[in-house]
């Protein structure tokens, strides 16, 4: 890798001499300006408009418009000189825990090397201690024209070194979430996290690809060999107003586990239906005004049926039939 800076950490009064090589890189299709009509390159000139004329790259230099018109002219050798402490040291400022950090305020990241071997073991030093306690370190450090505060930190065993921003660059995102109150229930928030668990198991980061950059491939190819140029089918267009939100979330829950437009699911789930989710509970009903069922049965129990009664009564009957039958003694 092609060394980006050459300097020291300063960790206490520890010094260890480091290199700092880049640690991402862009894969974009290289592509220029041309005249639409007959595709000639379009390039552009430096051009000095007091001169009328252009000027080569070496007589180029920045410079600095007062307010007041007046124009500062800085060569490279006066942007060398600054005194700036963090030219060529990265100290360290304090260790903080990294969820102290807004991720909102990263910015590029470099890996650490060591330069020389007697920088390996303060280097260990610093990166065990950071790695067992969990924190990184806060420092600054100035690359070409630019002071940044930035923080070190481990990653794969190696050092690294993340550039930020400053916290005043970073705006304000009032006025940007809904303001007025918006109720979210239980039930709702229950069925999020279960579609939130789905679209998260056997996630592998490692296997997005920039869709963008193969289509642009595509269309460059198709043109260089004179075919019809690759046309993809137009997506329908998604619902801007979600009328009912458990069953837009139900259906993509389906469809993450393996609906009918597929997902990351095996094989076969998409028969599985997801586990069903309780309802908003109806409000309690009022009771309807008790019948008169047990009245009524009560009545029946004290006044007994009418065939009953003749029964009872024909029975009575004859028993005083029987009685008054009987032999009378003799007097």
């Amino acid at each position: 890798m092609q060394t980006t800076w050459k300097g020291t950490i300063s960790f206490g009064l520890v010094s260890i001499p480091v290199h700092l090589y880049s640690a991402t890189q862009e894969h974009d299709v290289p592509l220029h300006q041309v005249h639409a009509k007959d595709g000639g390159r379009v390039r552009m000139k430096r051009y000095c408009e007091r001169e009328e004329k252009e000027v080569p790259y070496a007589e180029i230099a920045k410079g600095y418009e007062s307010p007041d018109g007046r124009t500062v002219t800085l060569s490279d050798e006066d942007l060398a000189d600054l005194p700036l402490p963090s030219k060529k040291v990265i100290d360290v400022l304090a260790f903080v825990d990294e969820g102290e950090i807004d991720p909102l305020m990263f910015s590029k990241a470099y890996y650490v090397g060591v330069a020389d071997k007697a920088a390996a073991k303060p280097y260990a030093l610093l990166r065990d201690a950071l790695t067992d306690s969990g924190q990184i370190a806060v420092t600054k450090i100035a690359l070409r024209t630019r002071e940044s505060p930035a923080v070190l930190r481990v990653h794969d065993n190696t050092l690294v070194l993340q550039t930020c921003i400053w916290p005043d660059e970073v705006r304000p995102a009032a006025g940007i979430a809904p303001e007025e109150g918006v109720t979210v229930r239980p039930q709702e928030l229950k069925m999020a996290r279960s579609l939130m668990d789905t679209l998260s198991e056997d996630f592998d980061l490692s296997q997005l690809h920039d869709d963008y950059q193969q289509a642009l491939q595509q269309v460059i190819t198709a043109r260089l060999e004179g075919v019809e140029i690759p046309h993809e089918e137009e997506a329908g267009e998604a619902p801007d107003n979600v009328i009912d939100l458990m069953e837009a979330l139900r259906s993509s829950l389906k469809q993450a586990k393996g609906g009918p437009k597929g997902g990351r699911g095996p094989a076969g789930a998409a028969e599985a239906e997801p586990e069903a989710e309780p309802e908003e509970e109806p409000a309690p009903r009022k009771r309807a005004p008790a019948k008169k069922t047990a009245a009524k049965k009560t009545s029946e129990a004290k006044t007994p049926a009418k065939g009953s009664a003749t029964k009872t009564a024909s029975a009575a009957k004859k028993t005083t039939s029987r009685k008054s039958a009987a032999p009378r003694k003799a007097s």
